[in-house]
């Protein structure tokens, strides 16, 4: 019999999981915490999974505009999940308040997420980051 690496047991963990993003205490009950490391390391180098955040993961799919390996969800959709995976209630901005209001017609872009307490993690991927606004 031959040994199934933790790799692999966190990749398919995660085709099972209907979640899109995932935390690295996920898959703390599959090895120590260096297995963990490299697996989702490796998983990541193979465009399984992409970091956004410290211990904060999300499903990736290629990219049709350039094959690379990118969210299968939307920044908004992605950031409110990994926000309610870390234990904090998202609420909706001022921007976002405005224009379901109808005073702007200025669209959100989802990269400002407002929070009703202070957020010191860092979430983003591919060299940008969400903004955190105090409501």
């Amino acid at each position: 019999m031959r040994a199934v690496s933790v790799k692999v047991k966190i990749a398919k963990r995660i085709a099972r999981s209907k979640r899109d993003v995932f935390l690295r205490a996920d898959f703390a009950d599959l090895g120590s915490y260096d297995q963990i490391g490299r697996g989702l390391a490796g998983l990541s180098a193979q465009g399984v999974i992409i970091r956004i955040g410290q211990g904060l993961y999300a499903r990736a799919a290629p990219s049709p505009f350039d094959n690379m390996p990118a969210p299968t969800k939307g920044v908004s959709e992605l950031m409110t999940e990994a926000l309610a995976r870390c234990g904090i209630k998202p609420r909706p901005t001022r921007m976002q308040l405005d224009y379901n209001a109808g005073r702007t017609n200025q669209v959100p872009t989802g990269r400002v997420i407002a929070v009703d307490r202070r957020v010191r993690r860092k979430i983003g991927y591919n060299g940008w980051q969400v903004r955190f606004e105090r409501t």
